[in-house]
């Protein structure tokens, strides 16, 4: 494994992570959104990513991850009765299908992952000094 490996692999989880957490914040904020420049509510929109490979001598070896789509979620959306909302056709209004408790779910894993992330990225840096360390004796 070259030096570098772990940094471009962990920057890669933290780069993709972190856009994970942007999306879980923008479904968040958009959970009462019923009319979009597009038409209709909002659809709660959720990253897909894929492996990055390198071939090596020894084979393909995993290089980090990255975000390969935003995919929107095609869930049904939320029907509620409100003949007084301004979106309300027959007085039911669609309203995004964006649910809090998967956002939370969504948001504690990205989290968790980000910080593992930055944790490798730490522990690598300090194995990097301290063979810069070893290397001065």
């Amino acid at each position: 494994m070259a030096f570098i490996d772990p940094f471009r692999i962990s920057g890669s989880g933290l780069t993709a992570e972190r856009l994970r957490l942007d999306l879980v914040a923008n479904n968040l904020a958009n959970i009462d959104t019923t009319r979009t420049p597009a038409g209709g509510p909002y659809r709660r929109r959720v990253p897909v990513f894929a492996q990055v490979l390198e071939a090596r001598k020894e084979g393909m070896v995993g290089m980090g991850v990255r975000v390969v789509a935003i995919v929107e979620d095609q869930s049904p959306f939320k029907v509620v009765y409100d003949p007084n909302h301004p979106d309300a056709q027959n007085g039911y209004v669609r309203y995004p299908n964006v649910n809090v408790a998967d956002e939370v779910v969504d948001l504690i894993g990205a989290a968790r992952a980000y910080e593992a992330n930055a944790t490798v990225l730490e522990t690598a840096k300090e194995m990097a000094r301290q063979a810069i360390e070893i290397g001065r004796a």
